[in-house]
């Protein structure tokens, strides 16, 4: 019998049926798979919609059922973005001008480095000396992940010099009003800092509040936390036109195309001339023009959580006026010459966090953004040692001197000194924490111009400020150039201490001695005549000795003139230094004869011959892979002998070595073979590169 038709077309109704199921089956797989999975009526849901997606270990997608299912594609999507936000480059403004503001500006920028997560990009507003000093800074410290432009204040300060100001920081407190002006028109945002503030979170958490900006918003600010607009701290004071209580501007987001837009310097200007006539000067620099303007345009301000700008002055209601500041304060803002002696309930709680960042080793922040590339053109110096030279492991410490980049923090207290006279002499000399000392008294004995290179932690460092400022006589001299060289390594950078501080010097002749020493009175005048005398202002290869002696006694009445020391000298109660233990040092200055000359005489170079010299500005440098003792005046010393000084020795000038306790390196040098055989080594290969510079001109000098 054949099949019945209404079989057939059933059978077949239902193959269709479930071929279509098939289908839709397919279908809701493939949406599965590559959307968000389904939501809880069962239907798809969209990507990027998932009810709270997890990530575990290894990018697989998990959800709110602890079902796993594969989400490779969005979790690679997600990495990327994150990525892209964590080595995007932070763009901060800062205005650092003068000699004390580079010490604010590097505290700064450690609590910056401490938290950050993104490279930076500091756009820095320097005069002549923050530049040199800034400069120097960054090309030892080294930093991943940094980068630095600068812009000469000297050219600009016409935009605002017109401007009488009151405040403390002079026409430098008006800068940051021209920084739309100054800025690359490449540069669209970026977050203008003071330098007396510190960071106490990630920097990229304040950069992402630019995304919060309305349209005609171009400036981020956090209102003023005292009564200062509202004309309640000083009597009879009118301020500066403000909306309510006005804003700091410690901490600003600017957006610069909007200013831009809008013609900002010629609306500040225009703010500025109709207000000088009643208000005659400014009294918060630029911060009473920014608020004079946003009273006339207050739809350019975002207002910024008081916590990215917390004000500490002695009239500050920061406590009061941010409630958040029971989670803690993420900038931290000493808006007052008083600084951290400011009476505020807050300021001992915060200057703590302050001066550990004052305290911190800045060595440690050298590292870079993990995931970042870093933008430096030069290798790390860890990426230099390891590939370049090949250490000897037993001397590595000695040897690595030569290549360490060792932090260096030039003028590190305020300076003026200008010379005028072709024969000024700059005393020159290096010492650690533990000579301080020592500086008083060289103070005392010379009152010319002296270049120092100190060997500190950064907490030393902060602890020789005090000591300078706490000091009458080296508080008022402006004479001295204290250079601070970080703590970096196991052995006493002696050579580079010296390079440094004899580069620093501003006059055309030097003295290179030693912290221990002490001038005879009237030395530094003495100095200049012989050096007319001498006729060193036409011969830059003569040098004068000015020989050395040393006492034991704690005690000690300074001699006034030769005579009192060639008397003191015969009773023993001063001796030539070290004849007793390393005659071969000072020997050849030939004491004997010294002791009844009454004119100039002309000495030999030695083996091993070490004097303490005045001579040209323009003298070879140390050689810098010495370090510790022994070996590194000597040195240098080689090299005048080899390139032909003439040395001339002084008949009535002199210097005393005072009596302290040895140094480390002294009792490494006398206790380890160790290190005595790596002081060898160096000495054979610095021989060596004499040899293959100078050939037989160098050969008595080898054979010595």
């Amino acid at each position: 019998m054949g099949a019945h038709p209404r079989s057939e077309s059933m059978k077949f109704r239902q193959a269709c049926f479930l071929f279509i199921l098939l289908l839709f089956g397919v279908f809701l797989v493939s949406v599965y798979l590559t959307s968000g999975g389904l939501d809880a009526r069962g239907f798809p849901l969209p990507v990027g919609k998932s009810d709270n997606p997890v990530l575990d270990e290894d990018g697989t997608n998990v959800n709110v059922n602890g079902l796993r299912r594969p989400g490779k594609a969005r979790t690679i999507a997600k990495s990327a973005a994150t990525q892209n936000e964590k080595c995007r480059v932070i763009e901060i403004a800062v205005v650092c001008a003068g000699y004390n503001s580079t010490r604010t500006a590097q505290t700064l920028l450690k609590s910056l480095l401490f938290y950050r997560t993104s490279p930076l990009h500091l756009h820095l507003l320097v005069d002549t000396p923050a530049q040199l000093i800034l400069t120097t800074l960054f090309d030892t410290w080294d930093v991943a992940n940094l980068t630095i432009s600068y812009y000469l204040t000297d050219g600009i300060t016409s935009f605002v010099a017109w401007i009488p100001n009151k405040h403390y920081s002079g026409v430098y407190g008006l800068m940051k009003l021209v920084l739309p002006h100054l800025l690359p028109s490449t540069l669209h945002k970026v977050i203008v800092l003071d330098t007396d503030i510190v960071f106490a979170s990630d920097v990229l958490e304040l950069w992402r509040l630019f995304e919060e900006f309305a349209a005609c918003q171009a400036l981020g600010l956090v209102e003023n936390q005292s009564d200062w607009y509202l004309g309640g701290i000083w009597k009879n004071y009118k301020p500066w036109p403000a909306k309510g209580r006005g804003y700091n501007t410690g901490v600003i987001l600017m957006d610069l195309p909007k200013l831009r837009a809008r013609s900002w310097m010629d609306m500040w200007k225009k703010v500025t001339e109709r207000e000088l006539p009643v208000m005659t000067a400014t009294a918060l620099a630029d911060q009473d023009i920014f608020n004079a303007v946003i009273k006339d345009v207050p739809e350019l301000v975002y207002n910024l959580p008081c916590t990215w700008n917390a004000q500490l002055s002695d009239h500050s209601k920061s406590k009061e006026l941010c409630l958040e500041s029971q989670n803690g304060f993420k900038v931290i803002h000493w808006n007052s010459p008083k600084k951290m002696q400011v009476k505020h309930r807050l300021g001992r709680y915060y200057k703590d966090d302050y001066l550990t960042f004052v305290a911190h080793d800045g060595n440690l922040l050298r590292r870079g953004v993990l995931g970042c590339s870093n933008v430096s053109a030069e290798p790390a110096e860890q990426d230099k040692e390891s590939s370049v030279v090949a250490y000897d492991e037993t001397c590595y410490d000695f040897e690595r001197l030569a290549n360490l980049k060792f932090r260096t923090h030039l003028y590190y207290i305020e300076y003026s000194y200008q010379s005028t006279a072709d024969d000024d002499v700059t005393l020159v000399a290096q010492l650690s924490f533990d000579r301080l000392q020592m500086l008083e008294q060289i103070c005392d004995h010379w009152n010319g111009p002296i270049s120092l290179a100190l060997y500190m932690s950064d907490a030393e460092a902060a602890q020789f400020a005090e000591f300078v400022q706490d000091s009458d006589t080296l508080s008022a001299r402006k004479n001295v150039g204290y250079h601070v060289v970080y703590k970096d390594g196991a052995v006493y950078p002696v050579n580079y201490l010296r390079d440094v501080a004899l580069t620093q010097a501003n006059t055309p002749f030097v003295f290179l001695t030693d912290i221990d020493f002490l001038p005879m009175y009237g030395l530094y005048e003495g100095l200049k005549q012989a050096i007319r005398q001498n006729d060193l202002l036409n011969y830059d290869t003569k040098v004068l000795v000015v020989p050395a002696f040393e006492t034991q006694r704690y005690r000690f009445a300074f001699p006034s003139n030769k005579s009192e020391l060639v008397q003191m000298a015969d009773r023993d109660d001063v001796i030539a230094f070290r004849s007793d233990i390393w005659p071969k040092g000072h020997g050849a200055t030939n004491f004997p004869r010294w002791m009844n000359a009454t004119t100039p005489y002309t000495v030999e170079w030695e083996p091993d011959y070490e004097p303490y010299i005045v001579a040209s500005k323009n003298i070879p440098e140390y050689d810098r892979r010495f370090g510790g003792f022994g070996w590194n005046k000597v040195s240098h010393l080689m090299m005048l002998a080899v390139k032909g000084y003439e040395l001339i020795v002084l008949p009535y000038a002199f210097i005393i070595h005072m009596p302290h306790a040895p140094s480390i390196d002294i009792a490494k040098f006398r206790s380890k073979s160790q290190y005595r055989k790596c002081l060898r080594r160096l000495k054979e290969d610095f021989v060596r590169d004499l040899a293959k510079i100078y050939g037989m001109k160098a050969t008595k000098y080898l054979i010595s």
